[in-house]
């Protein structure tokens, strides 16, 4: 087990960061390109769901990256040792979607850090919440948290979850390698596990490319609009196993009362991701 300095890393609790950044048509158009989805990016048309995952991301310099591809942890994050970094879920309130030509801007804070023990180890979550807002009208609020973990044990076979339940309504997408190098450009994502195969499976023990957690989220989102044929109000999704580059990964859904469960799974394989939509 490996030792965590929590009260140094709790320090950092209530450290803040704020980033503001124009809305381009470009980007919209983007992230449009990106899902194979239509709609308007002209000046003043309304974002797409889910774009703000795109915007107000610290330009780090590339010689200030660490060896996983993530800016060099202790500045605005604290200096977790555990090596191995995903987001592990989040929670999102929207208030009023984003229009193209807007400057957005994001107020982030560290709420807790904490340390928990898993079936894989040592685990250390991050919370994160950001509010943001466009020239001063609130568009969302989000709750992120992130989790590290220890290095993969050479040879080790990790016991899965039961497969997956089949949801009421179905979606199939592909996770090519495309897909995922295209959302980590947009999102500026440099974390080489979505996109350096040798790394990912040589370094950090995955099998494959890892599919990104908010671009799981982002084609869960979507859909459910789809389905509801509005946005939802309140989106929350947590990580459950990670979900790989390949052929398919596929979406399901089941209304409830007041909401939508969704989750993401291979064909055959446990939950990635589980979600609840509510309007």
């Amino acid at each position: 087990m490996m030792e965590i300095d929590l009260d140094h890393l709790r320090t950092w609790v209530g450290r803040e960061e704020t980033v503001s950044e124009l809305l381009p048509p470009v980007l919209a158009q983007r992230f449009l390109a990106t899902f194979d989805r239509e709609g308007e990016s002209d000046m003043g048309a309304q974002a797409p769901l889910f774009l703000h995952h795109c915007l107000c991301h610290p330009c780090a310099a590339t010689a200030e990256l660490g060896p996983d591809g993530h800016p060099k942890r202790g500045e605005f994050l604290p200096p977790v040792t555990l090596p191995r970094r995903m987001w592990a879920g989040g929670a999102i309130d929207f208030h009023s979607p984003p229009r193209v030509g807007e400057t957005v801007t994001r107020r982030s804070k560290i709420t807790d850090v904490s340390v928990k023990q898993g079936r894989s180890g040592t685990l250390c979550f991050v919370t994160v919440t950001h509010d943001y807002d466009a020239e001063g009208r609130a568009i969302l609020s989000e709750e992120q948290d992130i989790v590290y973990r220890e290095a993969a044990t050479p040879g080790a076979s990790p016991k899965l979850p039961p497969a997956a339940p089949m949801g009421a309504k179905q979606r199939q997408i592909s996770p090519s390698p495309d897909l995922l190098f295209r959302y980590s450009a947009i999102t500026f994502n440099s974390h080489r596990i979505h996109y350096d195969l040798p790394y990912a499976t040589l370094e950090e023990g995955y099998p494959g490319l890892v599919v990104h957690g908010p671009m799981q989220a982002a084609l869960l989102g979507q859909f459910a609009a789809d389905l509801a044929g509005a946005a939802p109000s309140r989106f929350t999704f947590r990580g459950l196993s990670p979900a790989f580059s390949g052929p398919s990964l596929v979406l399901h859904a089941t209304e409830e009362d007041g909401g939508m469960s969704l989750w993401s799974a291979a064909p055959g394989g446990p939950v990635a991701m589980k979600a609840q939509a509510t309007w």
